[in-house]
Formats: structure tokens, C-alpha cells, sequence
């Protein structure tokens, strides 16, 4: 979406590891639609990484080297107030939780976690409409970092302007829980807490009902216990 004499304003899209290397689709789904909401789109020219599996193992010291990285690397941008766009919670809510906490005199910190967004945030805070609508039926699973740190309101607003009928599950969390529930140790746990209300309300929906869910790690739960299809907000 970029190129010569393109006047269009910047925003930069946060390729995270996830969708990066795993679900490719859905990050080019969200330049797709934050092209044709009138932004020019870019990514970082570095890769970089948020940290989030660093702090999830205690590896604190390592964690804030890749905020420093980020820092370093995106501070023209962040100077100049280009906002971002995450398509994972875990990944944003980073910069809005762990990032002041480990900076929270550093003003260039500050800039970036104010300039962050998820998608659905940016495109409410933006008053931007998706030009497309569905139908049919849709289930909701919330990330816990989203209902946690994000804005999950802005989720069920364009929800709602898209013209689904959905339900938004007060499940719980999936249960995978990041890396948690990929551990052996940790398996039997992380099918007991899916088990409490996920997996049954997936398994109970009809075929053509979208299964809903932002976060990689819910995805990848619901894909591998159920085989159902799952839908970033990106895709939709």
C-alpha cells in the first residue's frame, strides 16, 4: 500500500510473530482493510518482538531489551506520532502495561503506548467503517489481554456495523493461555479450562456460524481441539 506521491496518512502495522510467520492471511486481511479505509500502510523495517513469551517465562532483563530495540529503531515514527496497529492482544496490551512499567519516566514510552492500537480500537477512535457487512451468526471468544487492557467495546462495535448476529462468550479464558497450554505439563489443565464453556459453545454452533477469536493462542485451541475455523476481526 505504499509508494512514490502516495498522500494518504501513515500508519504502521504491527507485524507480530504470530501472524507474522503462522497466519500471514490475517495480517494482510488487516492491510487490506486499513488500505481501504484510506491509510497508507507500512511495517517495520526491523523485525521486531514485543517480548510477550520473555515475560510469560520470567525473563525480565531479555523482555525489556526488545522494548529497547523497539524504541530505538521506531523513534522517527513514534516522534512523529504515526499510529500503530496490533493485531494481537497480548502484543498491545505490552505496550500499554509492561512498557510503562518498565519506562515509566521515559517520554518516548509514553508517546508509543498512547500511539498503539488493535485494529478495531484504531478504527473507532478513527470514526472509520469498514465498507462490508455479513450475515449469518457469529460466537465471540474474547483474549483475556483484550477484555483486560484494550478497548473491547470498539470489538463489538464493528461487530455490530459489520450486521452479524453474534454473542460475545463469558467463558472464560481458552485455556491455552499463551504458551501454557502447548506445554505437556500443562496440557490436561488447559483442556479442563476450555472445556468450561468454549469448546462446548463451539462445538454446539452450526456450520455456518463464524467462530470469532483475535488471539493466537485461542485460535490455535479452538482449531486443534475442534477443527472449526476461526475468524480474526481482520478477516471478517
Amino acid at each position: 500500500a505504499t509508494g512514490n506521491g502516495d498522500t494518504r496518512p501513515r500508519v504502521i502495522l504491527w507485524a507480530d510473530t504470530s501472524n507474522n510467520y503462522f497466519h500471514p492471511e490475517v495480517a494482510r486481511a488487516a492491510a487490506d482493510v486499513l488500505d481501504a479505509v484510506g491509510y497508507r500502510v507500512e511495517i517495520p523495517r526491523k523485525r521486531l518482538c514485543c517480548g510477550r513469551p520473555l515475560y510469560d517465562h520470567g525473563l525480565l532483563d531479555a523482555a525489556r531489551g526488545q522494548l529497547v530495540d523497539i524504541l530505538e529503531s521506531l523513534r522517527t515514527d513514534i516522534e512523529s506520532g504515526v499510529p500503530i496497529v496490533g493485531l494481537e492482544p497480548s502484543c498491545v496490551s505490552v505496550f500499554r502495561d509492561e512498557l510503562l512499567r518498565f519506562f515509566p519516566a521515559d517520554a518516548l514510552a509514553r508517546k508509543l503506548s498512547e500511539q498503539t492500537f488493535f485494529l478495531t480500537e484504531f478504527l473507532e477512535q478513527e470514526g472509520k467503517t469498514v465498507p462490508a457487512t455479513l450475515k449469518g451468526r457469529a460466537i465471540v471468544q474474547a483474549h483475556c489481554h483484550q477484555k483486560a487492557s484494550l478497548r473491547i467495546d470498539d470489538e463489538v462495535a464493528v461487530l455490530k456495523k459489520l450486521g452479524l448476529d453474534f454473542t460475545l462468550l463469558d467463558a472464560g479464558c481458552c485455556g491455552m493461555a499463551g504458551a501454557f497450554g502447548f506445554e505437556r505439563d500443562h496440557y490436561d489443565v488447559s483442556i479442563q479450562v476450555g472445556e468450561r464453556g468454549l469448546l462446548p459453545a463451539v462445538r454446539s454452533a452450526s456450520d455456518d456460524t463464524y467462530i470469532v477469536s483475535n488471539g493466537f493462542s485461542c485460535r490455535e485451541q479452538v482449531r486443534q481441539v475442534t477443527g472449526r475455523r476461526v475468524w480474526h476481526i481482520a478477516e471478517l
